[in-house]
């Protein structure tokens, strides 16, 4: 697998991974529900859903491709890029890991929305949950933000994919809250059973990735600072 397809198939994972976290699911699994309660019929259910999941991933796009666009539009910061990036890939992804394991913890502002405008975004039907899932993109929690900043910038950055990776990413942060959504506007009634298994599920695969994260950041600083690969 050549390195194009692997940073596609990372971005994924991360976005999977991170819309299965705590924070997140608990506040997408919300805000569908939120919305499915002020909707009757369950196809607009599902168009709300979609709205909401689409929001998440411009979202997440436009901040990548605002940051990765600013780094590489100053000369000096794109030769620094290019110089160091290899090496600074390592500990990145090796503070990464020990987030994801939590052995370090950290808190990281995040945006929020009064209940009045929640409200109005609620009732503006598909528009409304968009911008819903626009803003709740941004809520990022310790786990979210330190695989979008911490991981997907500099995967993106290491292979000058622009805002493709974090488009990708939304993606993947998208695919569980449109399941969600589906389940919702079928009528399926267990979803506290299954936000339990995927909290559960998420436990695992958490710590599974930020075990890889360090080993791979071992590997990088072995070839690029320690040279001895």
């Amino acid at each position: 697998m050549d390195g194009f397809w692997a940073g596609i198939l990372s971005a994924a994972w991360l976005g999977v991974l991170t819309s299965i976290s705590p924070c997140p699911l608990a506040s997408n699994i919300a805000a569908v529900s939120f919305l499915s309660k002020r909707i009757a019929h369950p196809f607009l259910v599902f168009v709300s859903g979609l709205a909401y999941t689409l929001g998440r991933m411009v979202s997440y796009a436009a901040l990548g491709w605002i940051i990765i666009s600013s780094l590489l539009s100053v000369p000096q910061a794109a030769q620094f890029l290019q110089k160091y990036m290899g090496k600074a890939l390592g500990p990145l992804l090796i503070i990464t890991g020990l987030i994801l394991l939590e052995i370090i913890t950290l808190r990281f502002p995040g945006v929020s929305l009064s209940e009045k405008h929640h409200n109005k975004l609620t009732e503006a039907g598909a528009p409304g949950a968009f911008l819903l899932g626009f803003i709740f993109a941004l809520a990022f929690c310790p786990i979210s933000a330190a695989l979008f900043f911490g991981s997907l910038i500099p995967l993106a950055l290491n292979n000058n994919s622009g805002a493709l990776l974090p488009f990708i990413y939304g993606i993947g942060t998208g695919l569980p809250v449109l399941l969600f959504a589906v389940a919702i506007a079928l009528g399926i009634t267990s979803l506290s059973h299954w936000f339990r298994k995927i909290t559960k599920l998420e436990y695992y695969t958490r710590r599974i990735t930020g075990g890889i994260f360090i080993l791979v950041g071992l590997y990088y600083m072995g070839i690029y600072i320690l040279k001895i690969f």
